[in-house]
């Protein structure tokens, strides 16, 4: 299978680039290779591959709330042109998405097909390039995640660890739940599904369970050897952002189940077992 990934010098690029290299034939692109923004650049690209798997997006969101339009040239343009092209070459497409898409204000899982109500300019550009996906063909997939982490990349478990060891203790905010996911689970999902060749539609790539940041960060904390009680519970106003955090970002995975494909396992256990790559 030839498989193209967008935006493989991001943290989750990199993990797709190699867990589909093992098997398959893998072009690795970023934006100074190919322009996904750029209709002929794109065209050319797709035409000779199977699958492109995009992770390329603007993932700064509280930047997004004053440059939008830029945000929306590159999560929702750029998305709609890979997906015509690969319809037209006759390849699937995976849009990585985001729990931004929705409210953030549910008290139970988002289902896949709730709607989408996103509360900020990233997330409204990221649910318009998942309805671009959507349009341009039945067969494509739109891949949603969630408070990544991974060894290739700034991430809040590496950023944590680097405040724990310089300070006595850590505020972090106690009133936002979601699952802690890392890339290496969302790229083997990812690879899980274009290899069993999964229906088209959109799937939740994220940890099992749920957490706080707060209660995260004491695992971090643990993960080095320091005393979990040094990381203090906070709210969400002792941090105001210029784009509103989701309070609730907890993702079902019950489309996963329908198709017999199993989903990424319980958040605590997958960060104890990545905790020596994503510190060293």
């Amino acid at each position: 299978m030839r498989v193209l990934v967008t935006g493989a010098e991001g943290m989750l690029g990199k993990d797709l680039c190699q867990r589909f290299a093992s098997e398959h034939d893998v072009r690795a692109t970023d934006r100074g290779e190919v322009d996904i923004t750029d209709p002929s650049q794109v065209d050319l690209a797709v035409r000779d591959v199977d699958v492109v798997v995009n992770c390329a997006a603007w993932t700064n969101v509280d930047a997004a709330e004053e440059r939008e339009p830029e945000a929306f040239l590159l999560n929702a343009v750029a998305p709609q042109l890979l997906a015509r092209a690969a319809t037209s070459a006759g390849a699937r497409l995976v849009q990585i998405s985001t729990d931004y898409v929705f409210s953030g204000t549910a008290d139970s899982p988002y289902a896949e097909d709730d709607p989408a109500r996103p509360r900020s300019a990233y997330g409204r550009t990221k649910a318009a390039g998942e309805w671009a996906v959507r349009a341009a063909g039945a067969e494509h997939l739109v891949v949603r995640t969630a408070w990544l982490y991974g060894a290739g990349g700034g991430s809040f478990p590496r950023t944590i660890g680097r405040a724990a060891s310089e300070r006595d203790h850590l505020d972090v905010v106690d009133d936002q739940v979601g699952q802690p996911t890392w890339t290496v689970d969302v790229a083997d999902l990812v690879a899980r599904l274009v290899e069993s060749d999964a229906p088209g539609g959109c799937y939740h790539a994220t940890s099992s369970g749920e957490t706080t940041w707060f209660t995260f960060a004491q695992a971090v904390v643990a993960a080095q050897g320091l005393e979990p009680a040094m990381v203090r519970p906070t709210t969400s106003d002792a941090f105001v952002r210029p784009a509103p955090r989701p309070a609730y970002s907890v993702l079902g995975h019950d489309r996963l189940h329908d198709i017999g494909v199993t989903p990424i396992g319980p958040w605590r256990e997958r960060w104890e077992i990545a905790a020596p790559a994503i510190l060293a």
